[in-house]
């Protein structure tokens, strides 16, 4: 009760100091405007917080009515010379409301401003005294505001709202008003007391929230990678309709637990998933990523790749992650398939060198760790596929090698290995056999199973193989080395006949090596010039006269001294070496020839006999070579005998015959080496126009074969083509060789190869022996 009337007699008084402030405002009175009123509100304020009401907007009114009416107090003491504790009080509060940064602005029921504090003035760039008594729509865009009429105020307390208000230079920007009407003492109404707040911040944000909030949603929406965000305290996830559409599964058919995702992880990846979570919670590791499966609806399982990062407090301690969830099974697949492709043969679908060396590598590990445990490597290289080939074509042989692929597994155990190396070169690993004669049975089932006719496209086709055996107990360390010693075995059994297998031993290696070295020495010795030329003579067998020179390459090893060449020429022709020796054979024997014709007058018609190894004498540009010699060194063409073997003649005769025909032609003169020990026969004879037969020295000192060497020298005579006869060693095969009508031969009877200078030496004898005897002839008449 006493608050109440103390409340009443607050008003009375507020209400009477407003209207006294109304009238001073009435008679332009701008002191008692400014003192009054402000006054009359502070009282009002106070009895409104004596009388204990906590509303917000009773409270909003008060704090307001207070400041104001110590500032009216503030103005009152510049006439009054003395002030209470309570003026003092007011005092400063209106101090706080002249300093605060919240606009506050006093309206009458008109809207004309009574009252505003320098931060509303300021903050729509004007003064305080600039606005008082204008109407409050200065603050509002034109048309933007309308003042409420007496009869709305009055239905009002108090009401907020966001707007924009305009300032001084025609700027705007926005604001948050807050409204609270003041009544007099009839509770009617007599002002409004506004707050205004910059609120250009806030909007800012907001509309930076609100655009990020944009992007995420667009990005979550748009992208192709499901995103999850995993609330780390409460345990929950969340997961984008992609993350779950991914899988398969509908907006509503995935909930929020952890268990959503792992439950769906392959049980393989699963530990390995949950090890990169824990690394990067505890913070062993800036961010997360891990490869694993999820199994799809379908019951299908996709390769996933997931990235994220954890958020901390300010102990370090993860509360939430986030991240992203892309799907790479298409990545997967094609890595596998890039892997298989790398591993295997394109063409078989067997593993390839590289794949059969790791797991050769493994079988050589293990036998470190089990001394009970044996390996064997087979060295498989098909005989005459090249045949193959050139005859049916590559697409036949690509059937051929498919079915040969087909064939070897048949032959294996299902643990055994079988690759191919490359062209018709093909391996097996025999993994833990009990002795070497496990490996010997699976070899034999191979050449048994290659004894049937391969059907290809229509094709019957034959082939046989090849094989090297190499075991584990040679103590290989690395797999290369078992590879090698099976290939040299396999060589050796093609050496020895093909269609066979062989066991690797120690000397075949020691024979492998020193073969290698002769090989590196063989090229050098190009360089170092260490080939020599020697001549042996071929001798008329009516006169024993010397008509001419057989050419032979030998090798003067700096080491070794002469090396055979029987020993060096099988290796030059399989390594190509023997063009260059050739050529340097070639052209240094017609030089000296043509040398030894023109210092012997005598001897205009000396031949030379050089050999021509198949190599040589299928290059395209033979015969431009073989001119070029003649005219560089000055031999004549006729004095030029080129000698191939039968089987060299063989290899492509269709090309071989106009080589031979276009070396005729220039005068260049061609004789079969080796004769009868080939094809010889009288059709190729015919088709082949040669000039000179030479008798293999395995006719002329084998037994019982004389009937053989009279056959062909009576071909030979029927032909019209000379014959000589290699090897004679004694008289007696001199004197049948004579009796039979063979005019020429060669062998140790006569000389073995010599060098030039002893050639000449020879030559030079036979030519005073001539002269000598010309002289001693008595003259005629």
């Amino acid at each position: 009760m006493q608050a109440a009337l103390w409340l009443l007699s607050l008003l009375v008084a507020g209400s009477t100091l407003v209207a006294a402030g109304f009238e001073g405002w009435r008679r332009r009175d701008r002191r008692a405007l400014l003192g009054v009123v402000p006054l009359a509100i502070g009282v009002a304020g106070l009895g409104i917080r004596a009388a204990g009401f906590q509303g917000a907007e009773e409270i909003a009114i008060a704090g307001l009515a207070l400041a104001l009416g110590g500032m009216a107090l503030r103005r009152e003491r510049s006439l009054a010379p003395s002030a209470s504790g309570d003026d003092e009080r007011l005092i400063g509060l209106a101090k706080a409301v002249e300093t605060m940064q919240l606009g506050v602005t006093i309206t009458d029921v008109s809207g004309r401003i009574l009252y505003t504090n320098p931060a509303d003035a300021a903050m729509h760039g004007y003064k305080p005294e600039e606005v008082i008594g204008k109407d409050v729509r200065i603050y509002a865009p034109a048309g933007s505001a309308q003042p409420l009429a007496p009869e709305q105020l009055a239905e009002l307390r108090s009401w907020q709202r966001d707007t924009v208000n305009l300032r001084k230079d025609g700027s705007t920007f926005p604001v948050h008003l807050t409204s609270d009407v003041i009544r007099g003492r009839d509770g009617s109404v007599i002002g409004v007391v506004t707050t205004c707040e910059d609120i250009t911040a806030r909007k800012r944000a907001e509309e930076a929230l609100r655009e990020s909030e944009e992007r995420y949603a667009l990005a979550a929406r748009g992208a192709n990678d499901g995103l999850w965000d995993w609330n780390l305290k409460t345990g929950e996830i969340y997961y984008s309709p992609r993350w779950k559409e991914m899988l398969g599964y509908s907006e509503e058919e995935i909930g929020g637990s952890p268990e959503e995702w792992f439950s769906r992880v392959h049980p393989e990846d699963l530990p390995g998933l949950q090890a990169e979570l824990n690394a990067h919670k505890d913070g062993r590791t800036g961010h997360f990523e891990h490869e694993h499966r999820l199994r799809h609806k379908d019951g299908s399982y996709r390769w996933m790749l997931v990235r994220g990062i954890a958020v901390r407090d300010s102990q370090g301690a993860a509360y939430r992650m986030a991240g992203s969830l892309t799907d790479i099974t298409e990545r997967k697949e094609t890595e596998a398939r890039l892997m298989y492709d790398a591993l295997h043969d394109p063409l078989t679908g067997l593993p390839n060198r590289a794949f059969f060396l790791t797991l050769l590598d493994r079988s050589i590990r293990r036998t470190k760790r089990r001394r009970d445990y044996l390996f064997a490597v087979l060295f498989i290289d098909l005989d005459r596929f090249k045949l193959v080939n050139d005859s049916l074509g590559h697409g036949v042989g690509d059937q051929l090698l498919v079915e040969l692929a087909r064939r070897l597994k048949s032959c294996l155990r299902p643990g055994d290995v079988v690759a191919r190396l490359g062209g018709d070169e093909f391996t097996v690993l025999l993994d833990d056999i009990r002795d070497a004669s496990d490996a010997t049975r699976v070899a034999e089932r191979i050449l048994n199973e290659l004894q049937a006719p391969f059907n290809l496209g229509g094709h019957e086709a034959f082939t046989t193989a090849s094989i090297g055996i190499a075991l584990s107990t040679g103590g290989h360390e690395l797999p290369e080395y078992v590879l090698r010693d099976a290939d040299t075995a396999m060589y050796r059994a093609k050496a020895r006949g093909k269609a066979r297998y062989e066991m690797f031993d120690e000397a075949m290696h020691a024979r492998a090596v020193a073969q290698l070295k002769l090989e590196t020495d063989l090229r050098r010795a190009l360089t170092r010039n260490e080939f020599r030329v020697q001549y042996q003579p071929i001798i008329e067998l009516a006169s024993g006269m010397i008509s001419g020179f057989e050419a032979l390459v030998r090798w003067e090893h700096p080491e070794r001294g002469l090396v055979p060449p029987g020993e060096f020429i099988p290796i030059a022709e399989e390594t190509g070496l023997v063009v260059p020796i050739g050529r340097f054979v070639l052209e240094t024997a017609c030089r000296q020839t043509a040398e030894w014709q023109r210092k012997y007058p005598a001897y205009r018609d000396l031949s030379i006999s050089v050999n021509l190894s198949v190599r040589h004498f299928q290059r395209p540009d033979l015969v431009e070579q073989i001119m070029e010699v003649l005219e560089v060194t000055g031999l004549p063409p006729r004095s030029l005998r080129l000698e191939i073997t039968e089987s060299v003649l063989m290899d492509d005769p269709e090309t071989n015959r106009e080589t031979i025909r276009a070396l005729r032609q220039r005068g260049v003169q061609v004789q079969i080496d080796d004769f009868g020990t080939g094809y010889s026969s009288l059709s190729y004879l015919q088709r082949f126009s040669v000039d000179t037969l030479k008798i293999d020295r395995s006719f002329i000192s084998g037994g019982g074969t004389w009937d053989i060497v009279q056959t062909i020298v009576g071909l030979a005579r029927d032909l019209g083509v000379d014959v000589i006869a290699e090897g004679v060693e004694t008289e007696e095969q001199s004197r049948r060789l004579r009796a039979l009508q063979c005019h020429r031969a060669q062998g140790y009877l006569f000389r073995e190869p010599v060098d030039a200078e002893t050639a000449e030496r020879m030559l030079a004898a036979q030519w005073r022996s001539r002269v000598s005897t010309a002289e001693r002839r008595p003259s005629v008449g």
